[in-house]
């Protein structure tokens, strides 16, 4: 089997999960029930700049659709893939090793807790940010938004961060309030528009090794 090319992408990071505002799993280290006994998450990549070997990724996007039945350490965790339907087939198998942990980085030290994976669909993906504000869509498959959480002062032009994370997307990523969620895809299905429950955002740097 050949190895997979060096590759390296960055770009902006979203995600929205079921669990309430904070969500507890990293800070419980993965050890710990969601707060709604499972997760349904949307973690959003829209990547600035990128390139897997000698294909270039600038200015695409992906999403990772998954479902954890309990506690995030006990694994068993269904994963599916939507990819930028603007990608050609190469930049799509580029996506699929990078967002499935195949081909290395971050998302390769997940692997272990996958029980399923749910495949991939083509999605014409938009990302929109104002501020602190930002939404993701993806056809009929996704539809999230969110805006950063302050702290007390309410001037504040920064939100509330979440530090040393370990978390594969951002080690550092702004902590937020989902606004709406709605997935229907890959047999997933989750409706919120609670405004309760926990939104993350951050710049992401992947890279192969």
């Amino acid at each position: 089997m050949m190895a997979a090319p060096a590759w390296k992408i960055s770009g902006q990071y979203y995600e929205t999960c079921s669990c309430d505002f904070v969500c507890p799993c990293i800070p419980g280290l993965l050890a710990v029930k969601p707060t709604k006994g499972s997760c349904t998450f949307a973690m959003a990549f829209q990547i600035e700049r990128g390139n897997y070997g000698n294909v270039s990724l600038d200015g695409l996007g992906f999403i990772l659709l998954g479902l954890t039945p309990q506690e995030m350490g006990k694994g068993n965790w269904s994963v599916g893939l939507l990819a930028d339907d603007r990608a050609s087939a190469e930049q799509r198998d580029a996506i699929a090793a990078i967002a499935s942990g195949s081909a290395g980085g971050p998302i390769a030290a997940l692997s272990g807790l996958i029980g399923k994976f749910l495949g991939v669909e083509s999605a014409p993906i938009r990302f929109e940010r104002n501020g602190m504000r930002w939404s993701v869509q993806a056809s009929t498959f996704l539809d999230m938004s969110a805006e950063g959480a302050k702290g007390l002062n309410p001037a504040a032009a920064e939100p509330l961060w979440h530090e040393n994370t370990g978390h594969p997307a951002a080690d550092r990523f702004a902590l937020a309030h989902a606004s709406r969620s709605h997935i229907h895809a890959l047999g997933l299905s989750w409706d919120d528009v609670s405004g309760k429950n926990n939104g993350q955002y951050a710049p992401f740097s992947w890279k192969s090794v």
